[in-house]
């Protein structure tokens, strides 16, 4: 049974006894249009291997097997991963579990180009990207589903008005860009917020630099993002070291963390922490 359009979608979901759960963050695609440009923008080919998070009834998981790609699909309710199996073939691999606690190494290593395609749980957004963006060169690319002002953050150059420190943390590791918005009517049950579609091409970070240790220095630093670097960092370094790192980058001392760019934030960071790593 195809599921992307709304009448069979419900039918579908009728036939297993189940609703859409708000605490999973279940809102199901119905425009066959929308998921063929998620297709398109992540260029999936017959060669990729596709790691699919939170597929649902899988509607876009046969669209990802339609290209003649390896799809590996981790889904976290139990109803869903067993609904799949409807689709299994020998491209087809199915997880029934939490995508934030999967191991994904075990299938890096098999030939293929990886690519993560996901609509993914709006409340797990951030946790899931911590755990994705650092898997260079493991991983080549993430095409990902996401609330729309979760995309403009993402996508914020470092150094600009708009930037914090999600967009300073991807800027490690990813370029980023916006592929296209997602209106609430192509999805069932309809989601209150608009949704957007973002393309990250992965690279390997600075050597010897901690990403962990790096995006808890940003999120202290844009804590309180309409004050001064001075004030944001205090609670963990004497103002007096805070300006001498701004002195030597050559920034005022009244420096906002909008004001620093990528390289910036990164020469600030090590010089204020013991290791600078």
């Amino acid at each position: 049974m195809t599921v992307f359009r709304p009448s069979e979608l419900r039918q579908f979901l009728d036939n297993l006894g189940v609703r859409a759960k708000k605490s999973l963050s279940q809102n199901f695609l119905i425009d066959g249009n929308i998921l063929r440009k998620i297709v398109s923008a992540a260029n999936v080919t017959a060669d990729d291997l596709i790691i699919e998070i939170g597929p649902g009834p899988g509607a876009l998981t046969e669209f990802l097997l339609g290209t003649g790609a390896r799809v590996i699909a981790i889904e976290k309710d139990a109803v869903f991963a067993k609904a799949l199996h409807r689709l299994q073939n020998e491209r087809l691999g199915i997880f029934a579990n939490d995508a934030l606690n999967f191991d994904l190494s075990p299938h890096f290593a098999h030939g293929h180009t990886v690519k993560v395609v996901a609509n993914l749980p709006y409340q797990l957004t951030s946790p899931l990207l911590e755990k994705l963006a650092p898997l260079a060169p493991h991983v080549q690319s993430l095409t990902l589903m996401v609330q729309k002002e979760v995309a403009e953050r993402m996508i914020a150059s470092p150094g600009t008005h708009e930037s914090s420190s999600l967009s300073l943390f991807l800027a490690l590791f990813a370029k980023t860009r916006l592929c296209f918005n997602v209106e609430p009517t192509c999805f069932y049950p309809r989601p209150k917020v608009r949704s957007a579609v973002v393309h990250l091409d992965l690279n390997l970070p600075p050597d010897n630099l901690c990403p962990k240790d790096f995006l808890a220095f940003a999120r202290i630093a844009f804590s309180m993002r309409r004050k001064t670097l001075r004030a944001s960092l205090r609670s963990q370094f004497a103002s007096e070291k805070i300006i001498s790192g701004l002195q030597i980058l050559q920034l005022d001392e009244n420096a906002r963390p909008e004001n620093l760019s990528l390289e910036q934030f990164i020469q600030l960071y090590r010089y204020l922490t013991p290791t600078g790593a």
